[in-house]
């Protein structure tokens, strides 16, 4: 972008490399004053500290807001209830953390008078796009500043030798091997050995999920508690949204449940691998999901199934607040209100499997079910099965090939 004078830009501050030298490149180049922004969405050690690192680092202002609540109830129980997993296997943790964060962070630089905001992204990743869309979305009279497409910057490297030259103290360190993002939802990891997808992941980078030999020998059961697709408890304990999935990632964190290995579609084109760890996340999937399947008839499961990869694209690719991801939205959750119940799953070496489910609003009837002929007229099936059939029949009546000659003289 053209240097067009700021006053006062908000950035969307993490307390990293990137984002700490950024507060120095924003004055040093824009010479505008810099309001930091962080968004506590469970990263955990990560946050300690930070307000008075941004300080130091000449933050005219520092905001730090706790949004756990908000982050699980309003975007990654949402996406949850959708059943969106984008390309079979990635929960969405960053994708679904970064429309929240730069939702507040329009309202932090309204709020404190800013005239521009500001990102650490890179112009290779998918946040980028995460951020900006949301930022068109809800302040699209505000200019954006991103750094890495700005500057003589191109690897960690040369971000570490700019914190040196200047003087700024960096959590980041040469030889560090993996970029990680984290929040309640998960952890992902990227970078070092991992830029080669034939390089399996090294044990010892994973952080919540137990190394399988150190996993219970024996398997591990927990009750799950929904609400019209909202988990509201564990083993008959009502619990609130972050200390349901803190408890929740530490106990099926220690099975080694929830790890993903994927080489992914970013949203600018390029294939990336992407290891995840989201242990309480996988857990809730499967127990959803089999609790859809008790509650929800055919046809409303069946367009849910269909409807999931549509959302899971538009969350990846940082459309949260299209009036798509709404529209869908609201059909999932209407969809999803008869999905109340406990959902059993047990815990072993890496795998959750729902074993037993039970509802109020169930589906299922053990009369109708059952191998015995109570509850059902058999004499009905007769009429049924004609009219199911009467397509086939018409066209065996009107003769010729039914299907493809095949090599054998069996006509299939």
């Amino acid at each position: 972008m053209s240097r067009r004078r700021i006053r006062r830009a908000a950035l969307a501050y993490s307390g990293g490399l990137d984002t700490s030298i950024i507060v120095h490149w924003l004055k040093a180049n824009y010479g505008c004053e810099v309001v930091c922004y962080c968004s506590d969405v469970g990263q955990g050690t990560e946050l300690q500290g930070l307000e008075a690192r941004a300080r130091a680092l000449g933050a005219a202002e520092v905001v730090v807001e706790d949004l756990r609540v908000p982050f699980l109830t309003d975007f990654a129980f949402p996406a949850l209830r959708a059943g969106a997993v984008y390309e079979g296997k990635y929960l969405l943790g960053t994708s679904l953390a970064r429309p929240l964060i730069a939702s507040r962070q329009v309202e932090c630089a309204e709020r404190t008078g800013c005239d521009a905001l500001a990102h650490g992204c890179t112009g290779k990743g998918n946040d980028q796009v995460r951020f900006e869309l949301t930022y068109q979305a809800l302040a699209p009279q505000l200019p954006v500043i991103a750094p890495w497409r700005e500057w003589d910057i191109v690897s960690r490297e040369d971000a570490l030798e700019y914190a040196a030259r200047h003087g700024i103290e960096v959590p980041a360190k040469k030889g560090d091997l993996y970029s990680r993002d984290g929040n309640l939802w998960h952890l992902s990891h990227e970078g070092g050995p991992l830029e080669d997808p034939g390089t399996p992941a090294p044990e010892e980078m994973f952080r919540l999920t137990g190394a399988r030999a150190g996993r219970p020998a024996s398997a591990e059961r927990v009750k799950i508690s929904f609400e019209a697709g909202r988990p509201v408890g564990l083993d008959g304990v009502a619990f609130d949204p972050v200390s349901l999935v803190t408890r929740l990632n530490t106990l099926a964190g220690r099975h080694g449940v929830g790890r993903a290995d994927l080489v992914e579609s970013r949203v600018v084109g390029m294939k990336s691998r992407g290891v995840y760890e989201t242990p309480a996340g996988t857990v809730l999937i499967e127990a959803l999901e089999d609790l859809c399947r008790l509650t929800l008839p055919h046809d409303v499961l069946r367009t849910r199934a269909e409807l999931a990869p549509r959302m899971a694209d538009l969350i990846y690719s940082g459309l949260w607040f299209s009036p798509l991801r709404r529209s869908l939205q609201a059909f999932v959750d209407t969809a999803l209100e008869a999905a109340t119940g406990e959902v059993t799953v047990e815990l072993f070496q890496g795998h959750a499997d729902a074993i037993a489910r039970t509802s109020p609003l169930s589906l299922y009837r053990s009369d109708l079910a059952s191998f015995d002929m109570t509850g059902y007229d058999s004499r009905d099936a007769e009429g049924f099965i004609r009219l199911f059939g009467m397509p086939l029949a018409t066209v065996a009546r009107r003769g010729g090939p039914v299907a493809p000659a095949s090599s054998g003289s069996t006509r299939v």
